[in-house]
């Protein structure tokens, strides 16, 4: 499961899933995304507190642990896509994207979200802390053009400092939990 080819840093802690969503603007009636939905901390979580989640995983040994560990715990409201999220067709409908990412994808994640015909209204992402700084318009740090797309019609902040103990491996470089809202007008 652990593949530090692909910068992927799982999340240890059911409780800390919860504690992130806690964080977020996710609601009971939302449809939501997840990306590289792993084994399934951050997914059961998720089925806790939003209407639907589609949780995408491409490795289908992963994705067969994921559907055992939901049918274990007897959660219905997850539909289980096994594909790569940047080949998958996003939802018509309004949703939101709750995600702990492989790192080395996290830009080309943003391009596909934010270019769709139907971009998510709210994006949880955990990132590494240097990428998520580029993408915050202020001027304090370098923002990356992708920073001045995503804030073009999104409020972006960083919601959460993250310690590297909260990931299996531990990640050797910063992270953070963040957020970019739709922006109301």
């Amino acid at each position: 499961m652990r593949n530090y080819k692909l910068s992927q840093h799982f999340l240890r802690s059911p409780r800390l899933a919860l504690i992130l969503i806690g964080h977020s603007n996710l609601k009971k009636r939302d449809t939501v995304v997840e990306i590289g939905a792993g084994s399934g901390v951050i997914t059961s979580a998720l089925s806790r507190r939003v209407k639907n989640v589609i949780a995408v995983e491409p490795d289908s040994a992963t994705a067969k642990k994921l559907r055992e560990n939901l049918e274990k715990h007897e959660i219905k409201n997850v539909e289980i896509i096994e594909k790569d999220f940047l080949d998958l067709e996003l939802p018509d409908e309004p949703y939101k994207v709750f995600a702990n990412p492989p790192f080395h994808l996290s830009s080309e994640i943003f391009h596909k979200l934010i270019e769709s015909k139907n971009p998510p209204e709210a994006i949880y992402l955990i990132l590494q802390k240097q990428f998520a700084l580029k993408l915050l318009n202020n001027t304090r740090h370098y923002t990356s053009q992708l920073g001045f797309q995503l804030t073009k019609d999104y409020e972006t902040r960083i919601r959460l400092p993250l310690k590297p103990n909260d990931f299996t491996p531990p990640p050797a470089v910063p992270c953070v939990f963040f957020e970019a809202k739709r922006k109301t007008n």
